[in-house]
């Protein structure tokens, strides 16, 4: 096997195709790449058991053939090789040598049949969308997903396609994070739980944001493809909680603000939050919020937030990098508060856009 690539292709691959390599796995081989020269391409391939992502780029072919490289040390030594052209020779001895210019690097070799190949994932239902819309969607909604895998199912984001919007939701049961997005396609209705690693590889695709990204929904899998570049993961396989029955669908009263300046108020009383596990009280008065924080050991803060506000007065507290987090997707210039009680969960939506929200169950006042 041999081969020449130019080394900003040979880094995309190996970078993209890296995101899915096991550091952390008694298969050895999960820890490699596999790299394949066919044709005029080069096809880099990565798994760590449950998602594999590959990616293609052209490259020019002196001898055909397959070969596994240990993941992190091939992308290090890219990483650090100047722009050239590289070439990458495998002998029969089971070494791969890469050259650029005048630098050398001669790494173990893998038999790549032992590396798992790229599943294929079915079709119930195909959706096309810009990869900005889906990279915006992922941002929305996998700050919300839980980081304890005691409940697995969690841990991922329900993705649900109707044939004409595509549903995204995640929760840690402390909050929720909702988006809703319109885009071409065809089959029937479904529903995927897809793990937030696997969408986070799909956000990092070195794909242009105005180029279309198509998503395959399958029985047991979701794949992914654009432009040279294909994921395929397995899906979670528990069914998702109910999440529509803890959307509050009432409420009593609304505060609107600007966005930004909620950001830098709950940012500011953030300083002396943290020594209270991030607890932000909220204040709603005629037609300010004010917005503070307490701690015995450091002392306290307060901001004085405008508003439009509906339905009286209202005191509430919430995880503070919960309120940071709901308001960082909103791209329009208002926010508003939905609220009914200090012990109630309140919905955060953007002004102009309903297709967002985010439900923040509340913090005991203190």
């Amino acid at each position: 096997m041999k081969f020449d690539c130019q080394r900003s292709h040979l880094f995309d691959a190996v970078t993209l195709a890296h995101i899915a390599a096991s550091s952390r796995t008694p298969l050895a081989i999960l820890q490699n790449l596999r790299l394949e020269a066919a044709g005029n391409q080069l096809i880099v391939l990565g798994c760590d058991g449950e998602m594999w992502v590959q990616r293609s780029v052209p490259c020019f072919v002196h001898e055909e053939g397959s070969v596994c490289l240990q993941g992190r040390l091939l992308f290090d030594i890219v990483k650090s090789l100047p722009e050239g052209d590289c070439t990458l020779t495998v002998n029969a001895q089971g070494s791969a040598l890469l050259q650029e210019g005048n630098s050398e690097y001669r790494m173990m070799a893998l038999s790549a049949e032992d590396f798992p190949p790229m599943p294929d994932t079915g079709s119930e239902a195909t959706l096309t969308i810009p990869m900005q819309t889906f990279r915006s969607a992922v941002d929305s909604v996998a700050y919300a997903v839980a980081t304890d895998s005691h409940r697995p199912v969690l841990t991922g984001v329900l993705m649900r396609y109707d044939g004409e919007s595509l549903t995204m939701v995640a929760t840690d049961t402390h909050r929720l994070a909702h988006r809703k997005i319109s885009g071409e396609g065809w089959g029937a209705e479904v529903g995927a739980i897809v793990p937030e690693k696997a969408l986070r590889a799909i956000a990092k695709m070195p794909i242009p944001d105005d180029q279309a990204v198509t998503i395959r929904f399958g029985d047991q899998r979701l794949g992914v493809s654009a432009d040279g570049a294909e994921m395929v993961c397995q899906l979670l396989p528990e069914p998702y909680p109910n999440w529509e029955r803890v959307v509050p669908q009432e409420f009593t009263r609304t505060w609107t603000v600007e966005v930004d300046q909620l950001r830098e108020k709950v940012n500011r009383v953030m300083i002396i939050a943290r020594e209270s596990a991030n607890r932000v009280k909220f204040s709603g008065k005629a037609n300010e919020v004010v917005v503070s924080s307490r701690s015995e050991e450091k002392g306290d803060a307060k901001e004085e937030l405008p508003m439009i506000g509906t339905g009286g007065d209202l005191d509430i507290a919430f995880n503070g990098e919960y309120v940071r987090d709901a308001v960082k997707p909103i791209t329009g210039a208002g926010a508003r508060i939905e609220l009914t009680e200090s012990s109630r969960p309140a919905v955060i939506r953007s002004v102009d856009d309903d297709s967002y929200f985010c439900v923040i169950m509340p913090m005991a006042l203190g």
